[in-house]
């Protein structure tokens, strides 16, 4: 489902999720035909997935290092909602001993990972599984060392039962991580100089009302207090472990921030323009206007803060 680029509630209108991700304004889940506008057509979004993952890679790169103190040697290393494979990559990078498949329920998104995994060489150990999470992961040839779910299990409608399945697909002694959570994307500064202070709060509680309709819509599903670790260890797993990753791409931003910041506006835009009062709207629209100097494609002052979080635990030998 998921892939891993959009980030969490980030903002990501209609999408949270995918490794961006995001899944930072993540994306995930794949057109379980949600209503509420909240259908998420994966392969049109996959540019967007690539370009989000790839800014976050630092972001990531961290994570993975994080998991190498914590994962000894992975034979097989599973990206659970991998998303267009740049995460998936990332871990091929990082575990140079490991095989890693990638498993998402969009097709066109795995065509990309594949060609991502053999422009950088890691083509023959590196392979795809295209099916909806969890039942997908019935198929795997043998159990996996280090499974990895980027933001992916919140477009699962029952998240428990997910989490109980990922566990069952581990080897004993393997390692269930999770990246749920953290903290919602930030790009501009409080006062933009236009319009009222704090547009950015009022599109965070529009993208919550969206997530939670979202999770509303999905097939099977099922509200859980989102304790992460205590869902972990209800799952049968044991030494639950959690750390925040930050990205931090101060004023002034590339060319690759910028676009990232004008695409996740611009889909905001598109998705709670008339939830906005006019305004609100009408910032936006100078916000996204190229030719504007208060636009985000010209003011000086962009940035992108963003922080997600991982949760770890460890099937029992």
């Amino acid at each position: 489902m998921a892939h891993q680029q959009h980030a969490h509630h980030g903002h990501q209108a209609g999408a949270h999720g995918h490794q961006a991700g995001a899944h930072g304004r993540q994306s995930h889940g794949h057109g379980h035909g949600h209503s509420h506008g909240t259908d998420i057509d994966w392969a049109e979004m996959a540019p967007h997935l690539e370009a989000q993952a790839e800014l976050f890679t630092p972001l990531y790169e961290r994570a993975l290092s994080w998991l190498g103190k914590e994962v000894t040697e992975p034979g097989l290393i599973v990206d659970a909602g991998s998303g267009p494979g740049v995460v998936s990559c990332l871990f091929a990078e990082a575990f140079p001993g490991a095989r890693v498949l990638a498993v998402d329920g969009s097709e066109p998104l795995l065509e990309r990972a594949r060609a991502r995994a053999a422009r950088l060489g890691y083509g023959d150990r590196f392979g795809t599984l295209a099916g909806e999470l969890p039942d997908i992961l019935d198929q795997l040839d043998y159990p996996a060392d280090l499974l990895w779910a980027g933001r992916s299990l919140h477009h699962l409608g029952d998240q428990r039962a997910a989490l109980a399945a990922f566990g069952e697909r581990l080897a004993p002694g393997g390692t269930l991580a999770i990246m749920e959570g953290g903290l919602p994307p930030r790009f501009l500064p409080r006062d933009l100089g236009l319009g009222r202070p704090g547009l950015d709060a009022r599109l965070d509680a529009l993208e919550a009302e969206w997530f939670a309709r979202m999770r509303a819509d999905l097939p099977g599903s099922v509200h859980e207090t989102e304790d992460w670790p205590a869902l972990l260890n209800a799952a049968g797993l044991r030494h639950t472990r959690t750390r925040s990753f930050l990205l931090d791409l101060p004023a002034p931003v590339s060319d690759r921030a910028r676009a990232y910041v004008t695409a996740s506006l611009s889909r905001l835009r598109d998705v709670f323009g008339d939830a906005l009062d006019a305004d609100d709207r009408a910032v936006l629209d100078r916000l996204l206007d190229p030719q504007d100097p208060a636009g985000v494609q010209r003011r000086p002052d962009v940035f992108v803060l963003a922080a997600h979080t991982v949760h770890t635990a460890v099937k029992p030998a």
